[in-house]
């Protein structure tokens, strides 16, 4: 029963890690997405 127990936190704090992780490469892409059309509006210009 505690191998259970110790197995579940260890899952619930790598997935909570994974969403960190996730969350993060989202903002990252977004940002460059932001400058891609920050650019392209530049050379409109």
């Amino acid at each position: 029963m505690r191998n259970l127990i110790i197995l579940a936190v260890l899952a619930a704090s790598l997935a909570t890690a994974a969403c960190n992780t996730v969350s993060g490469a989202g903002k990252d892409v977004s940002a460059a997405g932001h400058a891609v059309s920050n650019t392209a509006e530049d050379a409109k210009k």
